[in-house]
C-alpha cells in the first residue's frame, strides 16, 4: 500500500487551490486515503501548514453517534434514524478521527453545544458564532473523502425549510418518546435532497474535484453551495423533496 506523507498532502491541497490565509470549513475521513503515515496528526498538521495562521481551519465538533441500530420499538415508532447524544467529555463522535483530534488540540477553540464547530488559527475566535464567519467571509469548504451530507454549512439555510417537509422528519410525538437534548431521530423516507444540489454546484463549475492518495476530494465556495440550497428551499422545496403539496 502506499504511504501519504505530510508533504504529499500539502502539495495536492496546494494543486486544490487551497493557500495560506484562507477560512476553510474542512471534513475528512481518514480511512478514504488509504495509508496515511502518522494518522489524523499528519492531515491537520499539513492543513495547517497549508493555511498558516493568516488563515483559519474549522471543523464540526458535533457531540453525536454514529447512527445506532434500530429495534422493534424505533421501527414501530416510525424511526429510520436514531443518534444518541454524546456527553461532553466523549472522545469519538460521528465527524470522524481526525475532527475528534482537531477539538482536543490545545490550540483549537470550540464551540458549545451539541452541534458545536471546532477551530484553530487567525480568526478562531469567530467559532463562538459557528460557521457563520465562513459564510459571510469568502470561506472555502474541503470534503475529504466524504460528500455534501458531510457539510455542515447546509444546516445553516433550513429556516427556509418549510414546515411541511419538517414534520415529514419527526413530530411532537417522536420528541416525547426521544427527547432532544439524548437523541436526534429521523422518521419518514425522503429523498436524498442535499445530493441535488451538489448535482447543481457541479453543473455550475463550482465544486473543484481532486485527488490525494485514495481519497476524492471536493473543493468549492461555501456561500455559493449552500446559497443554492436556499434557493431551492424558497422556490422549489417540495420539488427538491419530492413531495406533493
Amino acid at each position: 500500500m502506499i504511504q501519504i506523507t505530510k508533504e504529499v498532502i500539502v502539495k495536492e491541497l496546494r494543486n486544490m487551490g487551497i493557500m495560506e490565509g484562507m477560512e476553510l470549513e474542512v471534513h475528512s475521513s481518514l480511512s478514504s486515503f488509504g495509508y496515511v503515515a502518522g494518522g489524523a496528526i499528519t492531515i491537520i498538521d499539513a492543513l495547517k501548514e497549508t493555511v498558516t495562521e493568516k488563515g483559519s481551519i474549522f471543523m464540526p465538533a458535533l457531540r453525536l453517534s454514529e447512527d445506532l441500530p434500530l429495534d422493534e420499538t424505533d421501527i414501530k415508532n416510525g424511526l429510520i434514524r436514531k443518534i444518541k447524544i454524546l456527553a461532553e467529555n466523549e472522545q469519538k463522535s460521528r465527524c470522524g478521527v481526525v475532527a475528534d483530534v482537531f477539538r482536543t488540540m490545545p490550540d483549537t477553540k470550540q464551540q458549545d453545544g451539541i452541534f458545536a464547530i471546532s477551530a484553530w488559527g487567525k480568526n478562531a475566535d469567530k467559532v463562538s458564532n459557528g460557521l457563520e464567519y465562513i459564510i459571510d467571509n469568502q470561506g472555502k469548504a474541503l470534503l475529504m473523502g466524504v460528500d455534501i451530507y458531510s457539510l455542515t454549512a447546509m444546516h445553516y439555510v433550513e429556516e427556509y425549510l418549510p414546515d411541511e417537509i419538517l414534520k415529514k422528519f419527526k413530530s411532537d410525538d417522536i420528541d416525547r418518546i426521544y427527547p432532544s437534548d439524548q437523541w436526534l431521530v429521523e422518521t419518514g423516507k425522503l429523498p436524498k435532497a442535499w445530493y441535488k444540489i451538489q448535482n447543481m454546484a457541479k453543473k455550475e463549475g463550482l465544486i473543484k474535484e481532486h485527488k490525494v492518495g485514495m481519497c476524492n476530494c471536493m473543493y468549492f465556495d461555501v456561500a455559493s453551495v449552500i446559497n443554492i440550497y436556499k434557493e431551492e428551499l424558497i422556490n422549489n422545496p417540495f420539488r427538491l423533496y419530492e413531495i406533493e403539496k
